[in-house]
């Protein structure tokens, strides 16, 4: 299998955000929270956890909301 995207999960305070997700989709998030720690040798986390982390990556991989950022900014 190749390598992840996700490294091991950090400790963060987090900010409370409910929200709804189908079925199918907790059951991937499931699954690759087992994946994970098999990858980084750690135990799995919760799915509630992997959600910011990959938010944060889909978001810094994103070129278009990345140049809009640094253009509204300068």
């Amino acid at each position: 299998m190749s390598k992840l995207k996700l490294g091991p999960i950090e400790d963060d305070t987090p900010v409370k955000l409910a929200l709804e997700l189908p079925a199918a989709l907790h059951r991937d998030l499931v699954d690759y929270a087992k994946v994970l720690a098999t990858e980084t040798g750690g135990k799995a986390v919760e799915p509630a956890k992997l959600v910011a982390p990959m938010l944060a990556r889909f978001m810094a991989t994103d070129r278009a909301f990345v140049r809009g950022r640094r253009s509204r900014s300068a």
